[in-house]
């Protein structure tokens, strides 16, 4: 197999349009850039270059052979980066919890900076609300969360406020009674069934009195609304991207709530550098 020094000579000499000019860009002779070439062609048995004309150019199998060239040196370069990251201590794969409460353009421009800056590490995405987000953080299945805001916190957490906040409101489908009323208090809200979040680590947690259907998602709790279940809180970006038009907003007294969301990582499990690299953008 061709050495990278050797396919470094080709692809510069394809590219830069001669032999001479790779050597400037290489750093190197211009006849160690010929002896390169010559001894890929050697090795591939193929004529890279047309040399009939005072300025070598790429032969049709050149162009083919370039093309590869260029890919075993820009799959070399990746295996290289993963190796110093590895090296360095960055975790191999890094796991973040989400809530759904919580929609932000700003955590859609630190993934793409993220895939810049570690292109092959492996980010599992989580959805989890409250605390079934604490405990993933917990036992380390996530490196890190962002959840709604809670009062506190096991002390073996560690939190931190984001800048953006979302809002719930309560919502039922446009078929449901309580859709065609004006302002509904709370008697009334009770005399219908209340489509609630409950975590599946803590499901009976503040059991609300009355009929009571519920999920550990809000995208669940959203998709009963629609089925004219019940009414249901949720985020209003999340009604906007997935329930537009079959739900209808209730105008109850207190309502919509805005939500504040926390960054979560743990003491005991603290997450590696990509992590905090992601966690930096987030917070910054």
């Amino acid at each position: 197999m061709a050495s990278q020094e050797v396919l470094q000579a080709f692809v510069q000499a394809a590219t830069q349009g001669s032999f001479s000019a790779a050597a400037r860009k290489l750093g190197r002779s211009q006849s160690t850039i010929s002896a390169a070439v010559a001894s890929l062609e050697i090795d591939l048995n193929l004529t890279l270059f047309d040399r009939s004309s005072r300025k070598p150019s790429l032969t049709p199998a050149g162009h083919v052979m370039l093309q590869r060239a260029e890919e075993i040196l820009a799959a070399t370069s990746r295996l290289e980066m993963t190796a110093r990251q590895l090296s360095q201590g960055v975790e191999p794969k890094l796991t973040v919890a989400i809530s759904d409460t919580y929609q932000s353009d700003r955590f859609e421009a630190a993934l793409s900076a993220f895939e810049q800056r570690y292109p092959d590490l492996e980010l599992e995405c989580l959805i989890a609300e409250c605390d079934d987000l604490v405990a993933l953080v917990q036992s380390g299945r996530a490196h890190v969360a962002f959840a709604e805001k809670q009062d506190s916190y096991p002390p073996d957490l560690v939190s931190s406020t984001v800048e953006e906040r979302t809002e719930i409101a309560l919502f039922v489908s446009r078929e449901h009674p309580l859709a065609a009323l004006g302002h509904i208090d709370q008697d009334l809200l009770q005399l219908h069934r209340e489509l609630r979040l409950a975590t599946i680590v803590n499901p009976y947690e503040s059991r609300a009195k009355g009929r009571v259907w519920s999920a550990p998602s809000y995208l669940m709790l959203l998709e009963m609304a629609q089925g004219g279940f019940g009414w249901a809180p949720l985020p209003r970006w999340l009604v906007g991207r997935f329930g537009a038009g079959t739900l209808v907003e209730l105008d109850v007294r207190g309502w919509p709530k805005p939500v504040f969301v926390d960054a979560l990582w743990s003491r005991l499990h603290p997450p590696g550098p990509a992590g905090s690299w992601l966690l930096s953008k987030m917070l910054e």
